[in-house]
């Protein structure tokens, strides 16, 4: 295989036969010389191919050579040289070009200008070839391989969790629903598919749908965790981490949200609360660590263009010591503050990204984990602490972003799980297996989630969810 850009970039210029393949980003003229970037992909720097048209190009060459624009799909031969312009190391000087396939038309939407977000959100297909979101998908994939580094490094076995499930790990209820029922049957049979309401129809509509004819034989959805199913195989693995689609039919149309994201969801046997707060400081400053060291080109251009700063808080969070505050001490100090908010703190609220930015930029100007909240705010599957009010949750803050990651130790004691499911009106019947890891050999264990996109846009400064994914699913949106 050829080599790409980014290995041609690095050779010594010494006027070796280079062939050089990609797509054309920019053309410029002069009298004899002809300027053409190419760039394939593979870094943030293409590579200057220089035609000299004084000193004769073969036939062909010449015959093509106008038709190149922008976007062209080209083959280049020549010389690898250094460059006398500025910022660049290397050059080729081209002595033979290939146009691949045809050229663009003239409707070729990416030109040499600054496109706005929104539009190359319509034009998905194509705005990988920008330098924006060539450097997301770059980072982005460094990143997913730096995942399984770092579990892999420290004895986790990567399981496959399902995508399609029949429990709701959140409680939340907002899950797309999975069926191969004939909908339109439904509709002209009186069904309208909706949820009946409270207390008129049965559990979740089953007096209006007969799910036994379904295809699963009861009701099932997208899945919008990994965990209940990850916490399965680490009470037999020990250490287990699953990384993969999750799902949330939240009619949400902020800038934070998907309606289909990736998460990263460790699970850990034989531990406590402590042990998962110290392997999600840990698991941040390596991922950081990793982007400043191995993705520095596409960083600085975050940096330049994006937002200022980037590179300097990621190093400051990979080098600091994570402060441990309860939610408690948290509600306290945001008290001491409460004129600087719009939603007024107090014990048993939900914190709000102004609060967590606060706590971080303000009140300890470093990373914050924040742990031990309300039983009522969190998770059916925390474990309770003694006093019966708070569980052993915790939340890690970053600074510019507020919450990163949310995890807990879990419930392992049988009791007390299915008195708190009982106080949340859920069905034990639907959670057996669950409970079965209470039944047989319940040892401490605990876990946390990372969303892979909030993860990438904290790291890239990008404004928007949508424009850290491929194809961003929202509300209303599933083009492409």
């Amino acid at each position: 295989m050829q080599p790409l850009i980014r290995e041609i970039l690095a050779l010594p210029p010494e006027s070796q036969h280079i062939t050089v393949r990609g797509w054309v980003r920019t053309k410029r003229e002069l009298k004899n010389l002809v300027f053409v970037e190419v760039n394939d992909g593979s870094s943030f720097t293409g590579i200057q191919c220089t035609f000299d048209r004084g000193a004769g190009l073969p036939e062909e060459t010449a015959k093509v050579l106008p038709a190149v624009s922008t976007g062209a799909a080209v083959e280049v031969r020549g010389k690898l040289v250094p460059s006398p312009a500025s910022g660049q190391q290397v050059e080729l000087a081209a002595a033979d070009l290939v146009l691949v396939g045809e050229a663009p038309a003239e409707t070729y939407p990416l030109q040499k200008k600054r496109h706005s977000l929104e539009f190359l959100r319509e034009i998905a297909h194509l705005r990988p070839r920008t330098n924006t979101f060539g450097a997301v998908a770059r980072l982005r994939s460094r990143l997913a391989f730096a995942v399984h580094e770092f579990f892999r490094s420290r004895g986790f076995q990567y399981v496959h969790t399902p995508i399609i499930t029949a429990s709701d790990a959140e409680g939340a209820g907002a899950m797309f629903q999975v069926t191969t029922l004939d909908l339109e049957a439904l509709a002209k049979n009186g069904g309208t598919g909706k949820q009946p309401p409270a207390g008129q129809a049965g559990d979740r509509g089953q007096a209006l749908i007969d799910y036994s004819q379904d295809f699963f034989g009861k009701r099932s959805c997208l899945t919008v965790s990994g965990q209940l199913e990850a916490e399965t195989y680490a009470l037999a693995l020990s250490r287990v981490y699953t990384f993969g689609p999750t799902f949330r039919a939240e009619h949400s149309n902020t800038t934070r949200h998907l309606a289909e994201f990736w998460m990263i969801e460790p699970e850990m046997a034989f531990a406590h609360l402590e042990d998962n707060m110290a392997l999600a400081e840990d698991f941040l400053k390596y991922l950081f660590t990793v982007t400043l060291e191995d993705c520095a080109e596409d960083l600085r251009f975050f940096d330049t263009h994006i937002e200022k700063g980037i590179s300097a808080v990621l190093r400051s969070v990979a080098e600091s010591r994570f402060v441990h505050m309860t939610y408690t001490d948290a509600v306290a100090e945001l008290e001491k503050n409460a004129a600087a908010f719009e939603f007024k703190p107090y014990w048993g609220c939900d914190l709000q990204s102004e609060h967590e930015k606060f706590l971080t930029e303000k009140t300890v100007q470093g990373p914050v984990i924040v742990t031990d909240y309300p039983k009522e705010i969190k998770a059916f599957y925390m474990k309770m602490n003694n006093d019966g009010k708070t569980v052993r949750a915790m939340d890690v803050l970053v600074p510019r972003l507020g919450e990163i990651i949310g995890g807990s130790e879990r419930e392992e004691n049988l009791g007390r799980l299915e008195e708190r499911m009982a106080a949340l009106g859920m069905r034990p019947e639907d959670y057996t297996w669950y409970l079965d890891l209470r039944r047989y050999g319940t040892v401490p264990h605990a876990g946390f989630g990372l969303g892979f996109e909030r993860l990438i846009q904290y790291i890239t400064g990008m404004a928007n969810i949508r424009d850290v994914i491929p194809y961003p699913r929202a509300v209303g949106q599933a083009e492409f």
